[in-house]
């Protein structure tokens, strides 16, 4: 098999990737030094602390744990899942890892949008009854 520079670069930098422990992880809860586990993904925040959106308590509550189901229950933008990137220091050893909350990215789910009758129902339903009743009140006070 021939492998081609790029291949290799590629294979190298996942062979590289550095692995941490939940316990390891558990230990960088300050302000100094505050990681994060957002699905198996290991990110320093120490330098976002300032920048972050939500406020320094948000990210220093979270340092040191699994921040997974708190980061997908806010419902963070595209960029913001696109800008973690730059915080990512390593992943959770194979052996430690929990089920993936947050999906990557939405061109993962793209196309798995179901559009359902329910769905069209659940939106255009209220509005229609509100018109018919608006309808009929008018159509009774003025005949």
């Amino acid at each position: 098999m021939i492998v081609t520079g790029a291949q290799y670069t590629a294979d190298r930098a996942a062979d590289m990737t550095r692995h941490f422990t939940r316990e390891e992880v558990s230990r960088r809860r300050e302000r100094q030094d505050a990681a994060i586990i957002i699905d198996n993904v290991v990110y320093d925040v120490t330098d976002f602390l300032e920048h972050h959106p939500g406020g320094v308590e948000v990210l220093l509550d979270n340092a040191g744990k699994d921040a997974s189901k708190c980061f997908a229950d806010v419902g963070h933008s595209e960029d913001a899942k696109l800008w973690r990137a730059q915080y990512k220091v390593g992943e959770v050893v194979a052996e430690e890892r929990w089920e993936v909350v947050t999906p990557l990215s939405s061109e993962e789910g793209e196309g798995s949008t179901d559009y359902t009758l329910k769905g069209l129902l659940d939106v255009l339903l209220p509005p229609v009854l509100m018109a018919a009743v608006a309808f009929l009140t008018y159509n009774y006070l003025l005949s």
